[in-house]
């Protein structure tokens, strides 16, 4: 499924060459993507693949967006920029323009780490715990009768449990997968973050399976090779000026990684498995 079809980045300049984020595009040629089920934004550090995503959440106003700071002079640049942004929307089964779901999201890796942080944190996780109830629109009252209740203590228990028994890598794939349902979109920011490489593959064979079969569009930053090498995906390339589209083997992090292996060839194949 297509929700969001294509993305313009502003072209418009400012009088101070550094202010954030027209500067991250300044020296890109290309200013538009163009999107399919799943597509990376790949990049190294600073390529602008996170600031990309937070712009498109802000233009679409979905949850998980985040402000940036006004700069020196306190103007608040970075929702001009956004203002000057465009998109275009995808067509639905029946050829009419979709609109993006009310299920739609942007995650980051941090709003991850912090959810593990949260459950390592006994406060913080009591204090989670009614949030996620007022969130879902419990009356005042019932949330005063809610807390320090004999259910509350058990929920907690089972919760504090679950953080004991799994590791933050398998804690961060039950997460994700509790965030993630069928028929919305999500932008992702390097959800790799704390996996190992089998569990990154597993996460990527996962998206692969709801974009396929559960009307799910991705739009994900990344610059693991195992997430490249798995996800069906359209590549582009942030450290590009023209964002060219590549395939995965081409990105400079995976070939980096096939050059450190192959002179270490046979170091592995003298070794026993």
């Amino acid at each position: 499924m297509i929700y969001l079809s294509s993305f313009l980045f502003s072209d418009k300049t400012v009088r101070n060459p550094n202010i954030y984020p027209y500067h991250v595009f300044a020296r890109k040629s290309e200013k538009v993507l163009l999107f399919r089920p799943i597509t990376v934004l790949y990049g190294n550090n600073a390529s602008g693949k996170s600031t990309a995503l937070n712009i498109i959440a802000n233009k679409l106003n979905l949850k998980g967006q985040e402000y940036a700071a006004c700069n020196m002079f306190g103007k608040p640049y970075f929702m001009q920029y956004v203002g000057e942004c465009q998109y275009t929307l995808g067509d639905d089964e029946d050829g009419l323009v979709s609109r993006i779901p009310e299920g739609s999201r942007y995650i980051k890796s941090e709003d991850i780490l912090y959810e593990i942080k949260k459950i390592q944190q006994e406060q913080i996780l009591a204090d989670g715990y009614v949030y996620e109830h007022i969130r879902r629109g419990m009356p005042k009252n019932q949330r005063e009768a809610l807390k320090n209740s004999y259910k509350m203590k058990k929920d907690l228990e089972c919760l504090e449990f679950a953080q004991e028994k799994y590791s933050n890598g398998e804690t961060t794939l039950q997460m994700l997968d509790d965030y993630l349902e069928p028929d919305a979109l999500y932008l992702l920011d390097e959800p790799e973050v704390s996996l190992s490489p089998a569990n990154q593959v597993a996460l990527a064979e996962q998206l692969n399976k709801m974009a396929r079969f559960l009307g799910c569009q991705f739009i994900i930053a990344t610059h693991s090779p195992f997430m490249l090498g798995t996800l069906n995906a359209k590549i582009y390339d942030m450290d590009s000026a023209e964002l060219e589209e590549k395939s995965w083997t081409e990105l400079a992090n995976v070939r980096y990684f096939y050059e450190f292996f192959r002179k270490h060839k046979d170091a592995f194949e003298d070794s026993e498995w």
